[in-house]
């Protein structure tokens, strides 16, 4: 069995929170959002569920994701203490936008229903319940990793892609954003006062990253024409990133695509980091020059290949072909292009780590 090889630099959150604001570190941070469970319980040789959840997938979607628990942050800060990950990400991804089921029930709206005025009374809109109910879980975090060296990074507010991907519906919802402006921005408004709210206590509460995530493009370019949808959408998510641009602490943005024509509008929003730079529509190298100096660039080694269907080889040249590029003047966390999924065989994920350690310090 591939195992994680010693190495120099033990997990530090001021490694990653340096990178971010364009520091020197000791070697390139590393970060995975997304481990899934078959790699954590072979590393730590017990089940523990997965990095975002217990009991649950947040990251598959807001139904599959109901009723779970973040990881137990026993787990986490063991898992990142043996393979040198800076911290510890808890999730709260998805608007909980709820309604009435047609038994009765209350649950998370993911029939994609919501298409007109008239729906907006079905929706029971989130407050202080479901507030508290993530909050609970940050002070854990915050508290478990006091003392460890080891940070706590906040995931949250997936508002439109809640509206596009369980609410509204994709198609229709590009057909809202155009002919009922009005009616989008109340849903979006309103979604992003949950998590306006959600991100102000969770500062407060501590965290230390900030990780905002809203897909909004694909590998060829933004699902809105580019105009439109800064007119639509920052002023509404603008509200989100606010406390953590107050509070100074550093701020992650996530998306997949192709994202050039948002770049500049993230910087001026306080973005310091954008991940994965998804290798479907994006060119680290280019990236890298145009970027690499005012923006901290985050993962795009492909899970397709080398990681699933590379050899050890491939996986560690892989790691030093981006390491020629990215590593030069810092502002690079090396990492997955999305998350250490399942199928991804477990020895490249362990080569990879092993490769970040053997060829990023400085």
């Amino acid at each position: 069995m591939t195992e994680i090889v010693p190495f120099a630099g033990e997990a530090s959150i001021d490694r990653l929170t340096a990178a971010l604001r364009g520091g020197k570190t000791d070697r390139v941070p590393h970060f995975e959002i997304l481990i899934e469970d078959q790699h954590v319980e072979r590393l730590l040789g017990r089940k523990a569920g997965n990095t975002l959840g217990v009991g649950g997938d947040p990251a598959k979607g807001a139904a599959a994701g109901e009723g779970a628990r973040p990881m137990y942050p026993r787990d986490y800060l063991e898992l990142c203490r043996m393979i040198g990950q800076d911290a510890v990400a808890l999730e709260a991804l998805w608007t909980p936008l709820k309604h009435v089921r047609p038994d009765g029930t209350v649950g998370l709206i993911t029939d994609r229903s919501i298409k007109t005025r008239a729906d907006l009374n079905r929706i029971i809109w989130p407050g202080e319940s479901e507030i508290e109910e993530r909050l609970q879980y940050v002070r854990e975090y915050v508290n478990a990793a006091k003392g460890t060296g080891v940070g706590v990074v906040f995931l949250c507010a997936s508002a439109f892609q809640t509206l596009y991907e369980f609410v509204v519906g994709l198609t229709d919802c590009m057909v809202m954003i155009m002919e009922d402006q009005d009616l989008f921005e109340e849903l979006l408004s309103r979604s992003c006062d949950y998590f306006a709210e959600l991100a102000r206590r969770a500062v407060q509460a501590g965290v230390d990253i900030f990780f905002a995530a809203d897909d909004f493009a694909f590998k060829t370019g933004l699902f809105v024409r580019p105009q439109i949808f800064e007119k639509v959408w920052r002023p509404h998510y603008d509200r989100i990133l606010a406390p953590a641009r107050e509070a100074k602490i550093p701020i992650m943005f996530h998306s997949d695509g192709k994202i050039d024509d948002a770049i500049e509008m993230l910087l001026e929003m306080g973005v310091d980091g954008i991940t994965p730079m998804d290798p479907s529509g994006i060119d680290y190298r280019d990236y890298k020059k145009r970027y690499g100096d005012c923006l901290t660039l985050f993962g795009n080694i492909d899970i397709t290949w080398p990681l699933v269907q590379g050899n050890a080889a491939e996986v560690e040249r892989d790691v030093r072909e981006h390491m020629d590029i990215l590593k030069p003047r810092g502002r690079w966390v090396a990492g997955s292009s999305h998350s250490i999924v399942n199928y991804i065989p477990h020895g490249n994920f362990v080569i990879m780590i092993n490769a970040f350690h053997e060829f990023g310090t400085y």
